[in-house]
């Protein structure tokens, strides 16, 4: 799996922080920064949750 953020698109909602913390995360810079773009298997369907989650679909997953 590999994730991509759509920074143009994103808004730093948090939804997908709140969903995959050890993927994603939104500092006090309000910024959403990605963690890792290759998580690990037991993260995947958090990360696919995460996805779902966005309102302006800014979080793909490539499988």
């Amino acid at each position: 799996m590999r994730v991509e953020v759509d920074y143009d698109q994103c808004e730093s909602n948090a939804l997908c922080m709140g969903q995959a913390p050890e993927v994603f995360e939104v500092r006090d810079d309000d910024f959403l920064y990605l963690l890792t773009e290759e998580p690990s298997p037991e993260l995947h369907e958090k990360v696919r949750q995460a996805e779902r989650l966005c309102p302006k679909r800014a979080v793909t997953v490539h499988d």
